[in-house]
């Protein structure tokens, strides 16, 4: 296995960076998170049409360009440097993901073009009001009428579920669990609920289904294993944006360091400094190693490998992203607390980011009984 990154994807990583720095500035950001809506639909095109990157990993025969998760890892990691304020990561390492794992080809044929272009915003509905993202979690039901299936229940913490066009939902029927479709143009007896959140970037809702129809994805009954490969995927995708964004944060303490003077000297040449900026970078390079292992790992398609690298990328990269933000506070001193400097930003990210698909322990306990622990 080739552990580098190829020249090509080098230069996605240099095309990516390239238009988030131009089009996801800090203003951007706090514009967007400001805006109860959460992201500009326009710039949203702009990545579809221009570089292509709802699409990035989607089979050709579905619109997408079929690369692999190598490459939409480097995306991924870019998106986190920039705080990218969009449903991207709903979007593609869930919504897409969780269609590619579900045995309906008619399905994929329908909805996953519309996604490569952009149309379609979606997101997966699964966590309720427990939080648990394990199949115990789930109590959404759905009943058969008529050959036609109905949702009756409430999903929590859903992923820019307030402004989806699609909801990917798994429910629990007769047979077992299921996933279904529902096309929010289309759908009546649903409600959807923006939720306050700690990070204000990355929007969550609240959506309940009274009675509403849903397109069944699949086979009734056999949906988790598909669910959970796809929360091993969109963990490992978590991981690399946690690392850009921490990478992110280290190169704004490293900078004030340089700049920051006290007693005539640069704070950067104070041994308390350095050893805070040296720690965060074997943090960084620590957590790096641990995504990139998940996405060469999810590349090389073994499903022991994928299930072990991905809780042990969720359960480094979450503390690591959340422990390297804390610190860039504190080398930035009293300006690093207030709501002017960005290093809040990146915190309220990290913390969110940390629970967002479990916690650090549940994924050290998936972990070791994964390794038969």
């Amino acid at each position: 296995m080739d552990l580098t990154f190829s020249e090509e994807q080098d230069e996605l990583r240099t095309v990516v960076r390239s238009f988030l720095t131009r089009h996801a500035t800090e203003a951007d950001v706090r514009r967007l998170a400001a805006d109860p809506h959460g992201h500009d639909p326009w710039i949203w095109r702009r990545m579809a049409t221009e570089i292509g990157l709802q699409g990035l990993a989607v089979p050709e025969e579905y619109g997408g360009s079929g690369f692999g998760y190598v490459d939409l890892g480097v995306v991924f990691e870019e998106t986190g440097r920039a705080l990218l304020c969009a449903p991207y990561f709903a979007t593609v390492a869930l919504a897409a993901e969780a269609l590619l794992r579900c045995d309906d080809e008619a399905a994929r044929a329908d909805l996953l073009p519309g996604i490569a272009s952009g149309d379609t915003v979606a997101t997966l509905a699964l966590t309720e009001d427990d939080g648990r993202w394990d199949e115990q979690g789930i109590h959404l039901t759905a009943r058969e009428e008529a050959g036609s299936w109905r949702l009756t229940g409430t999903k929590t913490y859903v992923p820019d579920g307030h402004l989806a066009d699609l909801i990917l939902v798994a429910a629990r029927t007769p047979a077992g669990f299921s996933l279904f479709a529902v096309e929010v143009a289309d759908a009546t007896g649903l409600t959807r609920t923006p939720l306050p959140t700690l990070d204000q970037t990355r929007k969550q809702a609240r959506v309940t289904f009274t009675d509403t129809p849903a397109r069944l994805l699949g086979t009734d009954g056999t949906a988790w294993p598909g669910i959970e490969r796809t929360l091993a995927t969109a963990g490992v995708l978590l991981a690399a944006e946690q690392v850009g964004g921490a990478a992110a944060a280290l190169d704004a303490s490293v900078a004030y360091a340089r700049i920051r003077e006290q007693y005539g000297r640069p704070i950067g040449s104070f041994q308390g400094i350095k050893h805070k900026c040296a720690d965060m970078l074997v943090e960084i390079e620590s957590a790096r190693s641990a995504a990139y292992a998940g996405l060469w790992a999810l590349d090389a398609g073994d499903e022991t490998e994928i299930a072990v690298a991905a809780a042990l990328a969720q359960a480094f990269c979450s503390e690591a992203f959340t422990k390297v933000a804390g610190d860039t506070i504190q080398v930035h001193g009293g300006i690093g607390f207030t709501w002017e400097h960005p290093a809040h930003l990146y915190l309220k990210r990290a913390k969110s980011s940390e629970v967002l698909l479990g916690t650090p322990a549940y994924h050290r306990e998936l972990l070791a009984a994964r390794l038969g622990l």
